[in-house]
């Protein structure tokens, strides 16, 4: 089995690549998802949070406000590197769960679905391939302000927060241009599933591990044997 790092940018339409990938029953980890279940009430990263940040970013059920807790980071890079610091060892731990059970499972490949994977080098070393959902600078533009009901001012700023998406492009295996219809799209998904469900890392892996169990199997056979003799 291998990792596939899959990012984009706001309001580049990676939502509608993964949902295609999830069509074609493809495992994808979505880290926005795990950081939302790592910060409910009660849990470590939760109670760290309210520590440093306090209780104006809680919503009346107890829960935190995202939207609130996203408007300090927003303007302030060392309260967003205080919040990483919080956030990302117990997301990462999560993942790492749920890349075992794929795993265990067989599947060829398991999808990571990351949305600053670019901007944090320490996790691209770990994949195979990333894939960067990609449309052009207008259309990006005018996908958001028509999305979050932005002003162009506003939609700049957003963009402008992110690493920009040529930049990302560079650093891409794989592209998919989001650009155009869905249809258009869905081809270029449906193509890398191909290229990347007839890549041989999976029959190594699979090959890897079948020697390491039948490695175990053999030494419990002649430790049981020792004994029982």
């Amino acid at each position: 089995m291998f990792l596939v790092g899959l990012s984009g940018g706001i309001a580049s339409g990676k939502s509608t690549v993964v949902a295609v990938l999830r069509e074609l029953g493809c495992a994808v980890i979505d880290a926005d998802v795990i950081a939302r279940e790592v910060v409910q009430p009660h849990l470590k990263a939760y109670q760290r949070i309210v520590r440093y940040f306090g209780t104006e970013i809680l919503l009346e059920n107890g829960e935190i406000n995202r939207e609130a807790l996203g408007n300090i980071i927003f303007s302030h890079p060392e309260k967003r590197q205080l919040l990483n610091s919080i956030t990302h060892p117990e997301i990462q731990k999560e993942m790492l769960k749920q890349i075992l059970k794929y795993f265990v499972l067989g599947y060829r490949y398991v999808i990571l679905d990351i949305p600053l994977l670019f901007e944090n080098n320490r996790l691209t070393k770990f994949m195979k391939y990333t894939v960067l959902v990609y449309c052009d600078p207008p259309t990006q533009l005018s996908r958001l302000m028509k999305r979050n009901g932005l002003s162009q001012a506003e939609a700049e700023a957003r963009i402008a927060s992110q690493l920009p998406l040529d930049e990302k492009r560079k650093l891409a295996s794989h592209v998919i241009d989001n650009s155009g219809d869905r249809e258009s799209t869905r081809r270029q998904v449906l193509r890398l599933h191909a290229r990347l469900e007839d890549s041989l890392d999976f029959l190594w892996a699979r090959l890897a591990a079948g020697t390491i169990v039948a490695g175990l199997g053999g030494l419990v056979y002649l430790l049981l044997r020792h004994f029982v003799s």
